[in-house]
C-alpha cells in the first residue's frame, strides 16, 4: 500500500467518493485510474467539493480561491467530463458524478487523445472484471440499485401495452428528453482494449436531459433529434441488446444498450443474479409448452442465463426439450420473446409491481439510507467539521435494526419521502 499512502491528494479524493452511496473501494488499480484522469492537485480540489450540486462561488469559499480561478479549474474538469456542468437560473451549476454511471464511463464515451484510453481500458477491466469488489459494491449492496431494465416494446401485446406506464418505455424517455446525446459505449470500448469486445454497435450509448447537455457541449456525445434517437433504439432492439437505464421515473439521464458479454450491468446480473443487482421490468416471459419446439434460440439470447432447456416429458420422444424460465433471475427485458419463431413465448405482468424511485434525489437518499451513510448527505459541507459528532450520531441511528428505525421503513422510502422531495426539492 506504499503507493497509495504517498498520494495524499488521491486518497482524499477516494475518501470523498466513498461518502456517496455509490463508492469506489480503494485499490492500487483505482489509484492508477485516477492518476490517468486527474492530477494530484485536481484530486485535492475534487476531494473538497460537495456531494450535492454547487456553484463556482460556493466552491471558491470551500477551496479558499478566487471565484475566477475556481471557475477556471471547474470548467477544465467539466471539459474532461470529470464534472457535469448545467445551467440553472442563468448560473452554471457543477456536479461531481459518482464513478458509475459517471466519470468512469464518460472518460471512454469518445475516442480521445488527451489520455491513454488503452491503458484506461486495461485498468478498468482489472478493477471491475478481475478484482470485482467495485462491481459488488456498486450492484449488490442495498435493495435500491442505480439502474433498471426497460422492456422491449416491440414484443408487447395489446394487453401488455395497457399496463406499461410512460416511464417504463424507453421510447418515452427518448421522446420527452430536453436533450439527447449519443456516445461510444463505455463497456464495449473498454473490452476492445483487452480484445474481448463483441460486434454490437459501439456508438449507441444514450444520455438525456442535463447529463446529455453537458456531454454534448464538451464533445463526449453527439446531439441527435427524436427521430434518430428512436432509430438507434430500434437498432438496439434488432441487435437483441437490453435497455438498462437510470432507476428513476422522472428525467432519466441515461439508457445503455447492453450486450451480455461486455456490459457491466449484465455481467453483474449474470454473476450475482440471486442478489438482484439490477431492477427488473414489470414483466416476465411465460412459455407455451404446447408451442415450444425446444430450439434453444431464447436460451442463446438471454443475457443473464435465465432460460434453459428441460425435458418435455414426451413419452414418444425422450429427447424432446422445452424452454423454462428461472423467474428468480429473469430481467423481464423481453429479448427472448422477439427471437421465438413459434410465438411460444409471451410476456405477462409480474405479480407485484417493481417500485421505481421518483427522481435521482429520491433514489440517492434511499440508497444512502440502505447503505448507512445518509449522514454524509445531510452534513455535506466540508467546512462544517464541527458537525462530525452529529453525523456520527446519525450514522449510529441509521444502523439500528430496520424495525427500530423509521428512516429505513418502506413507508418512509416511498410515499412520505417522495412527498417531501416533491414539495421541497429545488
Amino acid at each position: 500500500m506504499s503507493h497509495i499512502t504517498t498520494k495524499s491528494g488521491y486518497t482524499e479524493f477516494v475518501d470523498r467518493l466513498n461518502r456517496f452511496p455509490q463508492g469506489a473501494p480503494p485499490s492500487e488499480t483505482l489509484y492508477k485510474i485516477l492518476e490517468v484522469l486527474v492530477s494530484e492537485r485536481e484530486a485535492q480540489v475534487l476531494a473538497q467539493l460537495p456531494i450535492r450540486p454547487f456553484t463556482a462561488p460556493q466552491a471558491a469559499r470551500l477551496l479558499r480561491m478566487s471565484v475566477a480561478e475556481t471557475r477556471d479549474v471547474l470548467d477544465g474538469l467539466a471539459d474532461r467530463a470529470v464534472l457535469v456542468d448545467t445551467e440553472r437560473d442563468g448560473e452554471t451549476t457543477y456536479t461531481l458524478p459518482p464513478p458509475m454511471a459517471g466519470f468512469f464511463e464518460f472518460s471512454m464515451m469518445r475516442m480521445r487523445g488527451d489520455v491513454d484510453q488503452k491503458l484506461l481500458g486495461e485498468l478498468f477491466y482489472q478493477y471491475m472484471n478481475i478484482e470485482e469488489e467495485f462491481i459488488k459494491n456498486l450492484f449488490v449492496r442495498g435493495e435500491t440499485q442505480i439502474g433498471r431494465v426497460f422492456v422491449h416494446e416491440p414484443v408487447l401485446s395489446r394487453e401488455n401495452a395497457l399496463h406499461v406506464l410512460d416511464y417504463e418505455r424507453a421510447t418515452e424517455v427518448v421522446t420527452s428528453a430536453t436533450h439527447r446525446g449519443i456516445g461510444v459505449c463505455y463497456c464495449r470500448h473498454k473490452m476492445m482494449h483487452v480484445g474481448r469486445n463483441c460486434d454490437a454497435p459501439m456508438e449507441i450509448c444514450m444520455t438525456f436531459n442535463g447529463a446529455a447537455s453537458s456531454l454534448i457541449r464538451h464533445g463526449y456525445a453527439r446531439e441527435v433529434d427524436v427521430a434518430e434517437g428512436l432509430d438507434l433504439l430500434q437498432q438496439a432492439y434488432e441487435q437483441n441488446l437490453v435497455q438498462f437505464g437510470e432507476n428513476v421515473r422522472e428525467r432519466v439521464n441515461f439508457i445503455c444498450n447492453c450486450c451480455a458479454c461486455c456490459c457491466e450491468a449484465m455481467i453483474a446480473a449474470r454473476d450475482f443474479g440471486m442478489l438482484n443487482p439490477v431492477h427488473t421490468s414489470n414483466f416476465m416471459p411465460t412459455v407455451d409448452e404446447t408451442a415450444c419446439s425446444g430450439c434453444g434460440r431464447c436460451v442463446d439470447v438471454c443475457p443473464v442465463g435465465a432460460i434453459g432447456l428441460v425435458s418435455a416429458n414426451d413419452p414418444h420422444d425422450s429427447r424432446s426439450r422445452i424452454a423454462r424460465v428461472d423467474e428468480e433471475i429473469c430481467l423481464g427485458c423481453g429479448v427472448c420473446v422477439r427471437t421465438c419463431s413459434r410465438t411460444a413465448l409471451s410476456l405477462r405482468s409480474r405479480p407485484a409491481r417493481v417500485i421505481t424511485p421518483l427522481n435521482s434525489t429520491h433514489r440517492v437518499i434511499v440508497m444512502a439510507i440502505e447503505r448507512g451513510n445518509l449522514q454524509d448527505l445531510v452534513f455535506d459541507k466540508r467546512v462544517l467539521w464541527n458537525h462530525r459528532a452529529l453525523a456520527a450520531l446519525l450514522g449510529v441511528v441509521l444502523r439500528l435494526p430496520p424495525a427500530k428505525q423509521v428512516l429505513a421503513s418502506r413507508q418512509m422510502k416511498s410515499r412520505y419521502l417522495e412527498y417531501l422531495i416533491a414539495r421541497f426539492a429545488p
